[in-house]
């Protein structure tokens, strides 16, 4: 380890490994750098003093904060972990099924090394590639993730990095890759002490979270160069397959070439050495084809994007929710058009944004699998006011037909976690801010916020209330019940698992063609039909039976018993659904 700090904002930086102070040198491009090495033991505590304060911080690309984000780092060595998946080839993404899930909440333990325990699982329903809510290090016991402010750390409430290690190498053996969501947007309200060591800030831009990463004003190039060797960091020193990019619309950067182009460029540069797919999604409320296109095409290259437009039309076809931003989703129409042409807006108006907005996908070369859909995900069920999964408000057809839209649709489909065994636990907003005023705010803040959405404000729970992020946790027991006798859990478990082995039967199902998608639906009638080659999957949304001509077919697929195909009419029952070849 060299020791080596940027902080271009300082007269003066002292290293203090282990109780002594060692003077740093400043270099002309604000690097501050020892002037002979030194040598440390693992787990040696050491940080910066800046100036003549006598206040100890943490380096900024610390990889270990034993005592919290506060305190002193650690020293860790990544490639003291002895790695056993060295014949790992990696996962593309094309074809694949992801798992999202949040480390403090899929187990009781709330760590990597009993989330390990889980991994059987997730090959048993045929996931290909596991995507781990943010892990670096955050203020408090438990969070979502998004608050964190060391990035390049894994949070010692997970297990910290070495757990973090054991948990890739078990993932690969088992044969899934991993995915690690990344925020590069902002950081948390608590411990973010970057804006003393550098300009990493900016006010020229504002977003969401306050002021937005400099990426374009005045050493800007140390603060990519920080972002784009954490991403790295991530896919070299820890073995992971690819990196979810957090809200990648606040990534203001007026620069010649875009971070994001930028970070594309280095990681295939990277994959290529390694000799194994690496792969970028973005979270984008852009709806902007630009992101996903390839760079020879005039695009930034990243990999796949997520499509909260997906999400939002099936939704609303499950709930007839329509309110806020589900306004414009209210006709099949629009689960007809995103699975036609990939964006619902792109260029149409939005009535929840008050304007037009997107842009059209190039169907005719752009294929399906760089939209990454959802029935559920963290922010979807997490940013509702009471948490609530679709298990608290559809039947156990409607969650069938969810899990078939998602899984057999053209997209790549991403499961979040306990929705293939209709887990009836809430997922919630949870904090653990251990400053007073800052829990305070965070809970009035959110309360203030659904009420504005007309939700009722006496039902928002407090996020710093343990028992926020308690009840928040998987119950296993409803997917492996003692005694094993059925329930709406197990019985919705065998439809992800059948459906999982009918992606892998069926060419069709992970054929990444636009053009081959044709769409039928009627809105009174409340059927749906979408043909993709050979596989055929209709859907029925209405409360009463339905009969349909199918022509000649096999039934590959029903939701429950009473789908059945009899010469060429197939019957459906409420609520229900069919695949056909």
């Amino acid at each position: 380890m060299t020791f080596d700090v940027w902080a271009p904002l300082a007269e003066r930086v002292r290293l203090v490994l282990d109780g002594t102070d060692h003077e740093l040198v400043r270099a002309e491009d604000g690097w501050w750098r020892p002037e002979q090495p030194i040598e440390a033991r693992p787990g040696a505590r050491y940080g910066y003093r800046l100036g003549d304060d006598d206040k100890v911080l943490p380096d900024p690309r610390s990889r270990r904060q034993p005592d919290g984000v506060h305190e002193a780092s650690a020293v860790f060595d990544p490639s003291a972990h002895q790695w056993t998946d060295q014949r790992w080839t990696g996962r593309q993404l094309p074809g694949s099924v992801i798992y999202e899930l949040h480390i403090g909440t899929f187990t009781p333990e709330g760590t990597l090394d009993s989330a390990i325990e889980r991994l059987d699982h997730l090959v048993d329903i045929g996931v290909d590639l596991v995507e781990l809510l943010p892990v670096n290090g955050f203020n408090g016991t438990h969070n979502w993730g998004y608050d964190g402010v060391l990035w390049y750390t894994v949070s010692e409430s997970y297990g910290g990095p070495e757990a973090y290690q054991r948990f890739v190498d078990a993932a690969h053996e088992r044969g899934l890759g991993v995915i690690q969501d990344v925020v590069y947007n902002h950081l948390g309200p608590s411990g973010n002490y970057l804006p003393l060591f550098g300009p990493y800030l900016t006010d020229a831009h504002a977003n969401t979270w306050g002021l937005s990463v400099n990426l374009d004003a005045d050493g800007s190039e140390n603060v990519r160069r920080f972002i784009i060797e954490n991403a790295l960091m991530w896919l070299h020193d820890y073995h992971v397959d690819g990196l979810r990019l957090d809200a990648v619309h606040a990534l203001v950067d007026e620069g010649p070439k875009h971070l994001l182009q930028e970070m594309a460029e280095e990681v295939d540069a990277l994959s290529a050495h390694l000799r194994r797919p690496l792969t970028l999604i973005a979270e984008s409320d852009m709806n902007d084809p630009k992101l996903i296109t390839p760079r020879e095409g005039g695009g930034y290259g990243l990999h796949a994007q997520w499509s909260d437009d997906y999400h939002h039309s099936v939704h609303v076809a499950l709930t007839r929710e329509t309110a806020g931003y589900y306004a414009d989703f209210e006709s099949l129409s629009a689960l007809a058009k995103v699975m036609t042409e990939g964006f619902f807006h792109n260029g149409t108006y939005s009535s929840f944004r008050e304007r037009d907005h997107g842009h059209p996908i190039d169907t005719e070369n752009m294929p399906t699998w760089r939209l990454v859909i959802a029935n559920q995900n963290h922010d979807q069920i997490g940013n509702r006011a009471i948490g609530d999964r679709l298990t608290a408000s559809l039947d156990e057809g409607q969650l069938a037909i969810a899990a078939v839209l998602t899984l057999a649709g053209p997209f790549t489909p991403m499961l979040f976690m306990g929705e293939e065994f209709a887990a009836s636990t809430p997922w919630q907003f949870f904090t653990s801010h251990p400053e007073p005023d800052l829990g305070e705010a965070t809970a009035k803040g959110r309360i203030e916020e659904f009420a504005k959405m007309g939700w009722d404000e006496s039902v928002v729970p407090d996020p710093q209330d343990p028992e926020t992020f308690t009840r928040s946790k998987l119950q296993w027991s409803e997917a492996y019940p003692e005694h094993g006798e059925a329930s709406r859990h197990t019985r919705t478990l065998g439809v992800y698992r059948a459906l999982a082995a009918l992606r892998r039967e069926i060419p069709s199902l992970t054929d990444p063609r636009f053009p081959v998608i044709d769409v039928r639906y009627d809105d009174s009638a409340r059927w749906f039909i979408v043909r993709r080659g050979e596989a055929t999957i209709v859907i029925n949304f209405a409360e009463e039976p339905l009969e349909l001509e199918v022509g000649a077919s096999q039934l590959r697929f029903g939701t429950d018993e009473n789908v059945q195909l009899t010469d060429a009419t197939l019957r459906l029952g409420a609520h229900s659904a069919a695949i056909l070849t």
